[in-house]
């Protein structure tokens, strides 16, 4: 299970580029953030087939379980990070056995609806959330109580970055285990796979709780970066940006939902800054003129290009 080159390459690049670029440290905090949040609904969507518009319910959790924690006396981030992993796993897993009734659409309609009911649940009880005020009062303390988050977002980005790298490793050794093998034959074939001794069932659940973590865990990175939880952690919204994040990167192969966060979040500032009245019609242009070309296709161009470019020989310099 070694890591190839361009896996390596693109680590460093990850890692190299807060040092390099220091005043984009805020934007590759969010990125960090997104990306998890990616890697968390891929491991539904590649990996066992199971499509969510409402997997911000568990992003949502995620972050007020940290917020609540800080706000009443748990301020240390690892703690109040792993607390609020859990609580995010703890809802999926109840949730699950909704998910596993019915058809795709029934499935989307559930994951929606769970979703929905949570924000608001966040918006009535206005006295412990904060409602539309957000929750106020949240201090994180120091990162392993040696490292205090400051405005210019280097802890938060190391904190989240190291946190992506160290759930992606884990994702990765999930999804290469003879698990994740039997969760892409669930996919590809559930009965078939039912018929051959796999318990399809309790895969999914495993999956949708471990996948619900993740994105507890994303959840948990905002709110502890930016100390404020807002009812905007449980907005529709979120949970369509991350389905557009694997339309962007690719589903299936863990990567596609770090690179198609960083695509998504590069655009949306460029775009927001050069028009910021329109951008959200750019990204979405952008995204239709993907669909219609075809990402496989366009990545192949881009290969093609590249080895090209690789393979011309340099000119000589002149005399």
């Amino acid at each position: 299970m070694t890591a190839r080159r361009w896996e390596w390459a693109f680590w460093v690049a990850a890692i190299a580029v807060p040092i390099l670029v220091p005043g984009k440290r805020l934007l590759i905090n969010e990125i960090a953030i997104l990306a998890l949040f990616a890697l968390s609904l891929d491991l539904l969507l590649g990996y066992a087939g199971i499509v969510s518009l409402g997997h911000a319910a568990f992003f949502g959790v995620g972050a007020y379980a940290a917020g609540l924690l800080a706000k009443h006396g748990v301020t240390e981030p690892v703690a109040g990070l792993l607390l609020a992993s859990s609580a995010a796993a703890i809802v999926g897993f109840l949730s699950s056995f909704l998910v596993l009734r019915g058809s795709d659409l029934t499935r989307l309609m559930v994951t929606m609806g769970v979703a929905l009911m949570l924000l608001e649940v966040a918006n009535r009880f206005d006295g412990v959330t904060g409602g539309a005020d957000g929750l106020q009062g949240v201090t994180m303390g120091p990162v392993l109580g040696l490292f205090r988050f400051d405005l210019y977002g280097r802890t938060a980005c190391a904190y989240s970055l190291a946190t992506l790298l160290l759930l992606f490793l884990i994702a990765r050794r999930i999804v290469r285990s003879p698990f994740g093998l039997s969760l892409r034959a669930v996919k590809g074939n559930r009965l078939r796979a039912a018929a051959v001794g796999v318990p399809a069932d309790a895969r999914l659940i495993t999956i949708y709780t471990i996948a619900a973590a993740y994105a507890g865990a994303a959840g948990a990175l905002l709110a502890q970066t930016t100390q404020f939880v807002s009812l905007d952690v449980l907005d529709f919204h979120r949970s369509a940006d991350v389905l557009l994040v694997l339309v962007l990167g690719g589903s299936g192969y863990l990567y596609g939902g770090l690179i198609g966060a960083a695509i998504f979040k590069l655009m949306q500032d460029w775009l927001a800054a050069l028009t910021p009245q329109y951008w959200q019609f750019w990204i979405g242009l952008v995204l239709v003129l993907v669909v219609l070309a075809g990402r496989e296709r366009l990545s192949a161009t881009a290969v093609r290009l590249w080895a090209r470019l690789a393979r011309r020989p340099a000119r000589e310099p002149p005399a």
